[in-house]
Parts: structure tokens; C-alpha cells; sequence
């Protein structure tokens, strides 16, 4: 007898659709998993002839084959458990075959028949999805999770192995989960940093602001004690709010990580990503076998935040240029090649010296001049060229600490912010209608969310925030006037801005003119952004 049960496997963050087909035929007894099975899928025979075992059914002795379809990609992850499982019930006689047809399956199974948790459940949704499966059934733990991404995809979460065989056989039907994702989207922003802590500081502010309102890079500078991390963990405060479409793509790729919490359908707020200068090459764009996303594509529609940014390995700094440039991260190994979304916002923060106290008015600095500029070659000049944005932060005198009220909320920078995106992302669609119409794709083209093997997946990354703009969106919207231009030729030959960095000006330039709502760019703008470029 032969029974066929649709699951998936994740393979970067995409999704490839598995048929588990099971062939239980005379011979001697044994029960084999063939089709590229990795040793969490080898081990769920096991799991899934125990739970069977204490769920009351039991396996007839003959030979069951279990084969793993397309048998040239890899299978990874105990999600196989559930589907495993109903195939030798349907290939054994204990369930109808017609009763798992239109049907996904993923899950973990325990000893007990208990259904646990697994990771990735958001792309296999997707992928139901756009395959015009039925119905998943999936572990209540994951079962928000898979409903998150709407569409007509029905999701049934189930407690045990016992509840879903008693759904298909009709005797005690599973609700469909439901989640709420606008009234989710529209929750309240992280609470416990909120820029009106912040005394002082206005200009670094008004930087943190430009680079909210534009997507820029930040390079925060200044003695110890000044305020850069407080700074820089206000950032996420005043992004807008989530997309659905952004809180999806974030949302797979933590889901895929294993670091989406149990039970929570989507992210709602933006990721805020910082890890230890210890962090390794693979731990900081990805890697690994399977491949795992790494922490710039965790802080995908979010912030990344380095401290002490000289601290870190140059050679593991080095492997940013590639995201930091096309916002997302390509990892090619012998047998695998997979692209990792990584759009994101990133913040770094220095000393200005290897004591700190270069410039600081209270203490006089102790290093001399090799020591710093040995400190400083620490960051290649090609990664400082793609920073936006090089602000100085200054020590706070105490009479501004204490008696400076309290300036503006994150919620008002917030409001302007989000005004200023609203224009990015409309002049985008203007660009998209325009090119659709003439037969060109000049603005936005990016890589693919994920791909997996043979399948050759991509999609448009909308540039809908000025840092993102490529050349042809830069040369449409960015053009300065007269003096603007003569500004700029001053400022680039005095600084000896890179072409890259003349671009980066420009898309500065563009962001501070859209926040103070004009259509052009302005000496005035143009001038504010040469400005962040002279550090």
C-alpha cells in the first residue's frame, strides 16, 4: 500500500515542499527513510514508532519504505515527525488515504504523541500558500505563527498526534486559527526609551532623526560616558511602524533562527540586533551547515547597533560591505547557495582614541598620534565610506543634565518620520508606474528572500527609503541646483569624497528635504548633510 503526505523543508528562508511517500510491502520488517534524510529526520523514525506505540496503534511487520520527495535536496529539522507519522497510518490501514489529501502536515513528535514546536512554520505556510494547499496542520505552539501571512491558507494547530488523526477522521474537528495582524501591526512601540530621556545632544539627535526618516548608516563618535548607546537604543523608537509585508520577512527569518517566541504570530516591533564584539564571521552574516541567517539579517527592517566598533575583528567588519551595499547577504559554499534578506539600518559608536578622551575639554588625552591612527586603520576606509552619516558626540555639561528639560518624545520625532517615509515610498511607486509604463525596471531591483536548490526564486526589494535608492533613483530625485552643485564640488574635493560618498550626500540631502516636506534639494540640505560627512 502506498500513502503520499505533503510537508516542507526550509532551505535558507524559502521554503521547498515535501511529499512523504510511504510504501509498506511484504518482506522482512523494517522501516526506512530514504531521500536525503540529515540525522534529526533519521532519528524521527524512532520518535514517531514510540508515539505511535503509546497512541494506541501499532505497525504491521513487513517493509516500510519511507521516501523523501524531491530526493535531491536535503532534509533537515524534526518537522517530518507528523507527517511521517500519518503516512505509516494511512500505509498501514489505521487512516483513510483520501483523509490527508489537500492537507500539509509539520511537527515535532514527542515519546507521548505530543506535538512540540519547530522552526520555520512561517515559510512552509507561505509556500501552502502559493501552492494552493488547503489546510496545514501544525503544533498549536506554531499554529499564529502559519496564520500570520492571510491568504486563503486554512491553519488547525493540535495539542497531540491523537487530536489530528481524530480531525481527519471526521469524530472531533479542529477550529481554524485566526490572527489579527493590522490590530497586532498597530500596537505601541517598545516601551523604556524614549528620546525625551536624552538631555542635550540636539545635533546627534537631529542625526538619529535623518537617519530614521532615510534608512541612513550612523557612526556615533565620542568620548566614554558621552551617550552613544543610549542614543543609538532610541533609534528603533522613532522608525514607523511595521508593514505587514516588512513583519513578514523579518518574522521568517527569526522563525527560521529559532528565535521567534512560541505562540506569537508576527514581530510588531522592529528588531534591534547588538551583538558582543566577540561575534564571528558566521555569526554575524550567516552560516553554517544548513545555513542559518546571521545578525544582519536578523535586524532585516530594523536596526543593527555595533559598540565599540574597533573592537571587532577587522576581517568579520569586512564582511558587512556586501549587505550594508544591496541589503542582502549572498552565502555560496560547495553544495549550497543561499541569500539571507538584510536590509537594515546600521548604527555603530566609537572612541575617538584608544584612552577616549581625544577632544573630550574635561581630561586631556594620553595617546599619541600612532596610536591613534593604529586605533582608527581598525575600520577600513571602504566601510567608513559606507556610513552616511559620521556624527560627533560631545561630553554633557552638568548644568545641561540637569536643568535642560526634557525635549521632544519619540513619538513626535516618530510622527514626522513616518510623514517623511510616506513621501519616499509614494515617489517609489510614482518610479515603479513610470518605468511599468515605458517597458523599464530601472528603481529597486534586489536579490531573492531565499533561495533553495533548483529554484532559482527572486523578487524586486522596494528602494521605497532614500538610503536604498540606486543610481537611476538618485539621478530622478536627488539633483541638486546651481549653488547646491558648487556646494558639493567644494565639499568633495576639500573632504575627498569617494563617488559612493558623493551618492551618500545626495540620498542625506534628499531625506532632510523630504522631512522638511521640499520638493527639491535646497543649498540649506545640501550643506546639512556635507556637515555629516566631515567626521
Amino acid at each position: 500500500m502506498l500513502a503520499t503526505v505533503l510537508s516542507g523543508v526550509v532551505v535558507g528562508v524559502d521554503c521547498v515542499l515535501v511529499r512523504v511517500e510511504v510504501s509498506v510491502t511484504s518482506g522482512l520488517p523494517s522501516l526506512s527513510v530514504v531521500g536525503l534524510p540529515q540525522s534529526a529526520v533519521r532519528e524521527g523514525k524512532d520518535r514517531v514508532r514510540a508515539a505511535l506505540h503509546n497512541a494506541g496503534y501499532s505497525l504491521p511487520p513487513r517493509r516500510i519504505t519511507v521516501n523523501l520527495s524531491p530526493a535531491d535536496v536535503k532534509k533537515e529539522g524534526s518537522g517530518f515527525d507528523l507527517p511521517l507519522a500519518l503516512g505509516l497510518l494511512a500505509g498501514s490501514g489505521h487512516l483513510s488515504a483520501t483523509a490527508i489529501e489537500g492537507h500539509a502536515f509539520l511537527g515535532e513528535l514527542g515519546l507521548n504523541g505530543e506535538l512540540r514546536p519547530v522552526r520555520g512554520t512561517l515559510p512552509v505556510a507561505a509556500a501552502c500558500r502559493r501552492s494552493g494547499i488547503g489546510s496545514l496542520v501544525v503544533p498549536n505552539a506554531n499554529a499564529a505563527e502559519a496564520a500570520a501571512g492571510g491568504g486563503g491558507l486554512e491553519v488547525i494547530g493540535a495539542e497531540t498526534l491523537a487530536e489530528v488523526v481524530g480531525h481527519l477522521q471526521g469524530s472531533a474537528r479542529l477550529a481554524s486559527v485566526q490572527v489579527g495582524v493590522d490590530e497586532l501591526l498597530r500596537g505601541d512601540p517598545p516601551d523604556g526609551a524614549d528620546l525625551a530621556e536624552v538631555r542635550g545632544h540636539r545635533g546627534v539627535k537631529r542625526a538619529l532623526e535623518v537617519a530614521a526618516a532615510g534608512g541612513h548608516n550612523l557612526l556615533l563618535r565620542g568620548p566614554p560616558g558621552s551617550g552613544k548607546t543610549m542614543l543609538a537604543r532610541r533609534l528603533p523608537g522613532i522608525l514607523p511602524p511595521l508593514t505587514h509585508q516588512d513583519a513578514l520577512e523579518a518574522t521568517t527569518i527569526h522563525s527560521v533562527a529559532g528565535l521567534l517566541p512560541s505562540g506569537q504570530g508576527l514581530l510588531h516591533h522592529r528588531p534591534f540586533r547588538t551583538p558582543h564584539h566577540t561575534v564571528s564571521a558566521a555569526g554575524l552574516v550567516g552560516g553554517g551547515s544548513p545555513p542559518k541567517p546571521g545578525e544582519v539579517s536578523l535586524a532585516h527592517h530594523g536596526v543593527l547597533f555595533l559598540d565599540e566598533l574597533p573592537e571587532f575583528s577587522r576581517s568579520v567588519l569586512e564582511t558587512l560591505r556586501q549587505p550594508l551595499e544591496d541589503g542582502w547577504m549572498s552565502l555560496v559554499r560547495a553544495r549550497y547557495r543561499v541569500r539571507f534578506p538584510a536590509r537594515f539600518t546600521f548604527v555603530a559608536s566609537m572612541n575617538p582614541c584608544p584612552c577616549g578622551h581625544l577632544g573630550d575639554p574635561r581630561r586631556p588625552c594620553t595617546c599619541d598620534p600612532s596610536q591613534v591612527n593604529r586605533y582608527r586603520s581598525r575600520i577600513s576606509g571602504p566601510l567608513l565610506d559606507r556610513i552616511d552619516l559620521h556624527v560627533e558626540v560631545p561630553v554633557v555639561r552638568y548644568r545641561e543634565l540637569m536643568d535642560r528639560p526634557a525635549g521632544e518624545s519619540s513619538s513626535d520625532v516618530r510622527g514626522r518620520v513616518t510623514r517623511a517615509r510616506t513621501v519616499q515610498r509614494e515617489r517609489w511607486c510614482t518610479d515603479r508606474n513610470q518605468d511599468s509604463a515605458s517597458g523599464t525596471d530601472r528603481i529597486g531591483r534586489g536579490g531573492a528572500v531565499g533561495t533553495a536548490p533548483d529554484r532559482a526564486t527572486t523578487r524586486t526589494e522596494a528602494a521605497y527609503w532614500n538610503a536604498a535608492l540606486p543610481p537611476a533613483g538618485i539621478e530622478r530625485w536627488c539633483r541638486p541646483d546651481r549653488a547646491s552643485a558648487r556646494l558639493l564640488q567644494d565639499a568633495a574635493d576639500r573632504l575627498g569624497l569617494s563617488p559612493r560618498a558623493i551618492h551618500r550626500v545626495l540620498k542625506v540631502a534628499r531625506t532632510i528635504a523630504d522631512l522638511e516636506g521640499s520638493e527639491g534639494i535646497g543649498e540649506v540640505h545640501l550643506a546639512e548633510a556635507v556637515q555629516y560627512r566631515g567626521g
